[in-house]
Protein backbone atom coordinates (compact mmCIF):
# COMPACT_ATOMS: atom_id res chain seq x y z
CA UNK A 1 0.00 0.00 0.00
CA UNK A 2 1.29 3.44 -0.95
CA UNK A 3 0.61 6.50 1.18
CA UNK A 4 -0.98 9.33 -0.82
CA UNK A 5 1.43 11.91 0.61
CA UNK A 6 4.38 9.95 -0.78
CA UNK A 7 3.12 10.12 -4.38
CA UNK A 8 5.06 12.62 -6.45
CA UNK A 9 3.23 11.88 -9.70
CA UNK A 10 1.22 9.43 -11.75
CA UNK A 11 2.34 9.22 -15.37
CA UNK A 12 1.10 7.58 -18.56
CA UNK A 13 3.85 5.24 -19.70
CA UNK A 14 3.20 5.57 -23.45
CA UNK A 15 2.95 9.37 -23.44
CA UNK A 16 5.83 9.93 -21.02
CA UNK A 17 8.42 7.65 -22.54
CA UNK A 18 8.35 9.57 -25.82
CA UNK A 19 10.69 12.10 -24.21
CA UNK A 20 14.36 11.27 -23.78
CA UNK A 21 14.55 12.64 -20.22
CA UNK A 22 11.71 10.43 -19.00
CA UNK A 23 13.18 7.35 -20.67
CA UNK A 24 16.51 8.09 -18.99
CA UNK A 25 14.77 8.60 -15.62
CA UNK A 26 13.06 5.21 -15.80
CA UNK A 27 16.25 3.55 -17.08
CA UNK A 28 18.26 4.99 -14.17
CA UNK A 29 15.57 4.00 -11.65
CA UNK A 30 15.69 0.43 -12.99
CA UNK A 31 19.49 0.44 -12.91
CA UNK A 32 19.43 1.64 -9.27
CA UNK A 33 16.82 -1.03 -8.45
CA UNK A 34 14.21 1.58 -7.48
CA UNK A 35 11.43 0.15 -9.67
CA UNK A 36 8.70 -2.25 -8.62
CA UNK A 37 6.54 -3.95 -11.22
CA UNK A 38 3.16 -4.57 -9.60
CA UNK A 39 1.95 -7.00 -12.25
CA UNK A 40 3.14 -9.14 -15.12
CA UNK A 41 0.48 -7.54 -17.34
CA UNK A 42 1.32 -4.92 -19.96
CA UNK A 43 2.29 -1.70 -18.13
CA UNK A 44 0.24 1.43 -18.77
CA UNK A 45 1.50 3.84 -16.13
CA UNK A 46 4.13 4.51 -13.53
CA UNK A 47 3.86 6.13 -10.12
CA UNK A 48 6.81 7.97 -8.62
CA UNK A 49 6.90 7.95 -4.81
CA UNK A 50 9.36 9.94 -2.79
CA UNK A 51 11.65 8.59 -0.17
CA UNK A 52 14.20 10.20 2.11
CA UNK A 53 16.36 11.07 -0.89
CA UNK A 54 16.33 10.84 -4.68
CA UNK A 55 18.05 7.45 -4.48
CA UNK A 56 15.48 6.25 -1.96
CA UNK A 57 12.54 6.84 -4.30
CA UNK A 58 10.32 4.08 -5.65
CA UNK A 59 8.87 3.91 -9.15
CA UNK A 60 5.90 1.56 -9.37
CA UNK A 61 5.15 0.20 -12.86
CA UNK A 62 1.41 -0.47 -13.11
CA UNK A 63 -1.00 -2.07 -15.59
CA UNK A 64 -3.70 0.43 -14.55
CA UNK A 65 -4.45 3.59 -16.51
CA UNK A 66 -3.46 6.94 -15.02
CA UNK A 67 -7.13 7.94 -14.81
CA UNK A 68 -7.90 4.88 -12.67
CA UNK A 69 -4.97 5.52 -10.35
CA UNK A 70 -5.79 9.23 -10.05
CA UNK A 71 -9.43 8.45 -9.26
CA UNK A 72 -8.40 5.94 -6.60
CA UNK A 73 -6.07 8.51 -5.05
CA UNK A 74 -8.85 11.12 -4.94
CA UNK A 75 -11.30 8.63 -3.45
CA UNK A 76 -8.85 7.80 -0.66
CA UNK A 77 -7.95 4.29 -1.81
CA UNK A 78 -4.36 5.10 -0.93
CA UNK A 79 -3.64 5.41 2.77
Amino acid sequence: MVKAREIVGIFDLDASTVGKITREYIYNAEKEKCTVSVSSELPKSFVVCRGDSLRNRTVFISPLATSTLSRRKEMGSFS
